[in-house]
């Protein structure tokens, strides 16, 4: 009898030990993904994307960039938007985008060569856009860009699908 206790009761030992271990791994996963499907970018007066690359996994649903202005110059003479495209398209997206204006954040809207884009920011502000990762396909190039007048041939950065 005593024998027969002991057994049930590890059993019910292992069995609760598994249902913990399957609930932080399935919370930790969960926190790890949460990290993932998302990036800052950072902007200054250097005309620059900090990092200049990033790594979309493709098990995310969405992917989230928020990008950071960290310059001093005034929004007149400094400000950055994020414009993802395909390298194939990336001229014709800076050369649309510069033309539409500020009032558009120097981005056509019915450009659909535009996979997702930022609004333009100023010094100390922040802005985020949210795109579907089923947007992007395995093996293509990507770039980002901004494409606030006479940026584009410097402040670009590459993305990958992983």
């Amino acid at each position: 009898m005593q024998q027969h206790f002991y057994v049930l009761t590890r059993k019910r030992g292992l069995l609760w030990a598994a249902r913990i271990a399957a609930v932080l791994l399935s919370a930790a996963a969960a926190a790890a993904n949460a990290l993932e499907c998302r990036i800052t970018l950072q902007t200054d007066d250097a005309l620059r994307f900090v990092p200049s690359h990033i790594s979309v996994p493709a098990a995310c649903k969405d992917f989230t960039v928020t990008l950071t202005h960290k310059g001093h110059l005034p929004p007149l003479a400094m400000s950055h938007n994020w414009v993802l495209t395909k390298k194939s398209d990336l001229d014709g997206v800076a050369r649309t985008g510069m033309l539409a204006g500020a009032d558009a954040h120097h981005v056509d809207q019915k450009d659909k060569r535009v996979i997702a884009h930022t609004k333009l920011i100023g010094t100390g502000e922040t802005t985020n856009v949210t795109f579907a990762v089923a947007q992007l396909k395995a093996g293509e190039q990507y770039v980002f860009l901004c494409t606030f007048a006479g940026h584009s041939p410097i402040m670009r950065g590459t993305l990958s699908l992983q």
